[in-house]
This record gives C-alpha cells, sequence and structure tokens, in this order.
C-alpha cells in the first residue's frame, strides 16, 4: 500500500471521526469509506480510484462541519483525478432527495470511469449494510426500495469491471433475500 492511499485513509478517519453509520449497532462511518476502497483494490482498481472510494462521502459529509471538505481542498491534497471523481459521485444536499435519487439513475453511465466504479463499491457496501446492519429508523418497505433504487443506479454503472459487477450481483440478490426473510 502506497503512503498516498494511507495519507488518504488517515484524511477520512479524521473526516469522518464523530460519524456513525445509521445501523443500531451505529459502526463507525469510516468503516464504510475503507470497504468501498478495500472492494475497489480487490478488483485491480488504479490508486487513485482506491483514494476517491476512501474520500468518496468527505465532501458531502462534510458540509456542516466547522471547516467542511471542498474539492478545491482534495484537489490539493490528492490531486485532480481523484478530486474530480469525488465530486462525479457526491450528492448535491441542496437539492431534494428525490431529485438526487433520480440524477443518480438518469447520469450514472455519464460519469467517467473511475467515478462509475467508486459509485458501484459504494452500493455494493450499502447492500451488504442493508443485510447485516439495516438504518435502524428505516421500515422494512424503505429497505426494499433502496434495494430496487440501487439496482437502477448500477445498470449504468456496470460493464467496466467484472468482478464488481459480480460483486454487486451478489450483494443485490443477498440483500433481497433478506429482505425477503425478514418481510
Amino acid at each position: 500500500m502506497s503512503a498516498r492511499v494511507l495519507e488518504a485513509a488517515l484524511f477520512a478517519a479524521e473526516v469522518h471521526a464523530r460519524h456513525r453509520r445509521k445501523g443500531a449497532a451505529e459502526e463507525p462511518y469510516i468503516n464504510h469509506c475503507l470497504e468501498v476502497a478495500a472492494l475497489l483494490a480487490a478488483h485491480g482498481a488504479e490508486e487513485d480510484v482506491v483514494i476517491a472510494g476512501l474520500l468518496h462521502d468527505s465532501v458531502e459529509d462534510s458540509r456542516e462541519d466547522p471547516q467542511p471538505v471542498t474539492v478545491a481542498l482534495l484537489e490539493e491534497r490528492f490531486g485532480p483525478r481523484v478530486a474530480a471523481m469525488v465530486a462525479e459521485v457526491s450528492d448535491d444536499k441542496s437539492l431534494p432527495k428525490e431529485v438526487r435519487k433520480a440524477r443518480q439513475i438518469t447520469q450514472a453511465r455519464e460519469k467517467s470511469e473511475g467515478a462509475r466504479l467508486v459509485a458501484l463499491a459504494d452500493k455494493i457496501a450499502n447492500l451488504r449494510a442493508i443485510r447485516r446492519d439495516p438504518p435502524a429508523r428505516w421500515p422494512h418497505a424503505r429497505q426494499v426500495e433502496y434495494v430496487g433504487w440501487a439496482g437502477r443506479v448500477a445498470e449504468g454503472l456496470r460493464g467496466l469491471n467484472p468482478g464488481l459487477d459480480a460483486a454487486f450481483d451478489a450483494a443485490y440478490r443477498e440483500a433481497l433475500a433478506e429482505l425477503a426473510a425478514r418481510g
């Protein structure tokens, strides 16, 4: 592992130090970022893509922090390619949720290859979380809705990395099976 990857992991850990996942276990949010990066690395992604995986939520999730992370800061610290990928996968939280979710579906194919890989790894990690520790406040119907939506987003992200495509398929099937068992 390179020093740049470790620097990005440390940076992400600092950004997400007070953030928790929505599941009952309230697992540290950095675990999600590490899972996304590990998925990318395991499937042969380039170093910049792995770094973008570590940082993919840093802009979006620090908006209300005393010193929010900006794309410009990421460009300065990690380079323009990493910053551009993070910008591509970040939701514009000023838009209504329904608009943001629809944009992820309609704009998936328009993203750069690296951003598509990061977004697909993010969806894999989120589907795995729905299965093992779903958001505590999400009723069953919302969990089912999320899985279906993730599948629609993934349609535009697929086709670049057969290993990630297969990992998504497995996570999707397992999430559906778990939700059916809980139903």
